[in-house]
């Protein structure tokens, strides 16, 4: 990573830690995001994308130790994050006590991955914790792969953009939630089911799709 780019990720975790929100870029879209310590920020997120009440929001972490705090990450959700971390693989995992309503919806977990971007990680790691990682529009708009495409309203509502370049585009990450050794795909995305599966050792009973 350049020293341009690192400086401006620098800028950009400054604003998330002064409670700022920030549009920055993930291996799949660019992304909005906040501290998911912060509640007012999270209030603010999603008052600026116009998301649904109730509806969880992903987060992204830098590596495991932000996961940690955030979630329980054992069995075969561990062996899942070992072998297809980074990347686009969000894991629904039990969420720690604590934990904003505003993240998990009162659902007691929290969908969380380690993103395969180098930007994404380093903004978390230097914003000091997990960020929230839902796509930066508006409810119900696509994805943007490059700021330009950012919906001028939402744009309008944020605190910074960080622009690194057009990023893949292509598939979201896939979700899995997991809960012991029973896993469900609640949405296919760009880790296919066939890599879930090898991943955990080969063809599971315990794998179902629930997702559309």
């Amino acid at each position: 990573m350049d020293a341009q780019l690192e400086a401006r990720i620098a800028e950009a975790a400054a604003v998330l830690r002064a409670g700022g929100i920030v549009v920055y870029p993930t291996e799949t879209f660019y992304g909005l995001g906040a501290l998911a310590s912060d509640a007012a920020a999270l209030a603010r997120l999603a008052a600026a994308k116009l998301r649904p009440e109730g509806k969880p929001l992903p987060l992204v972490a830098a590596d495991r130790e932000q996961v940690d705090r955030v979630a329980s990450l054992e069995g075969a959700a561990a062996r899942l994050a070992g072998r297809l971390w980074p990347g686009p693989l969000t894991l629904v995992l039990p969420a720690r006590p604590g934990l904003s309503e505003a993240i998990t919806a009162g659902s007691g977990t929290v969908g969380v991955r380690i993103p395969g971007s180098e930007v994404a990680r380093a903004l978390a790691r230097m914003a000091g914790g997990a960020l929230v990682s839902t796509s930066a529009n508006l409810s119900g708009g696509p994805p943007p792969d490059r700021v330009e495409a950012l919906d001028p309203a939402l744009r309008a509502a944020v605190d910074h953009v960080l622009d690194a370049g057009p990023t893949p585009g292509g598939l979201p990450s896939t979700v899995v939630a997991v809960a012991g050794e029973e896993l469900r795909v609640v949405r296919p995305g760009a880790v296919s089911i066939e890599q879930v599966t090898a991943a955990l050792g080969g063809p599971t009973g315990a794998l179902h799709r629930t997702g559309p």
